[in-house]
C-alpha cells in the first residue's frame, strides 16, 4: 500500500470492469492507487480486499489482478 499516488495521479480504477467509482475511492483510502499495484497482489490480497470491499468474491471472479496487468 501506498501513502500517495506516485507522480501525484491515481490511475483510474474504473476501467476495471467490476469497480465502481465507490470501490475506487475506497481502493484509494487504503493506499491503491495504481494499476501495478493490483496485478501484483497475491491469492491473499485478493481474499482480503474482497472481503474488505464486500464484494462475495467478485474481486477474483472478475479477475480485476489480470484485468491490471499490462497486455
Amino acid at each position: 500500500m501506498l501513502s500517495s499516488p506516485r507522480d501525484g495521479a491515481p490511475d483510474d480504477l474504473t476501467l476495471i470492469d467490476g469497480v465502481s467509482a465507490l470501490q475506487q475511492s475506497t481502493l484509494y483510502s487504503i493506499g491503491v492507487y495504481h494499476f501495478d499495484q493490483i496485478a501484483a497482489w497475491s491469492p491473499e490480497h485478493v481474499a482480503w480486499v474482497d472481503h474488505y470491499l464486500r464484494l462475495r468474491g467478485a474481486t477474483d471472479d472478475e479477475d480485476w489482478n489480470e484485468q491490471a496487468a499490462p497486455p
